[in-house]
């Protein structure tokens, strides 16, 4: 469940701008605030199920936008690469050219 809320929360933050004010909303007080379906029913004014079945349209957007921009993915992989030329330059090694390289690829 971590896993997935800590996609989800990064997935909001890459797209979020392409969702409604609604859709924006609920994914922020849900993710980010750890509000209830309830909680947050209550303060929207709808039932905890139109709350749920928007959540679970925005979460498949969200992969939807991730499978095709794949900004997230993009985002790991440079983070990993960054690990590993940090950790290169650290140790002296020589493959710190390599490393760069692929990240100057990557896009």
């Amino acid at each position: 469940m971590l896993e997935k809320t800590t996609r989800m929360n990064y997935l909001f933050d890459f797209y979020q701008e392409l969702l409604t004010d609604k859709q924006r909303s609920y994914m922020e007080y849900y993710y980010l605030e750890d509000y209830s379906l309830g909680e947050i029913s209550e303060a929207f004014d709808v039932s905890r199920q139109a709350v749920y079945d928007n959540i679970k349209r925005t979460e498949a957007m969200l992969e939807e936008y991730e499978g095709k921009l794949n900004l997230y993915n993009r985002f790991r992989e440079r983070q990993q690469l960054l690990k590993q030329l940090r950790t290169a330059l650290e140790q002296g090694e020589n493959d710190a050219m390599s490393i760069i390289s692929t990240l100057e690829n990557l896009d």
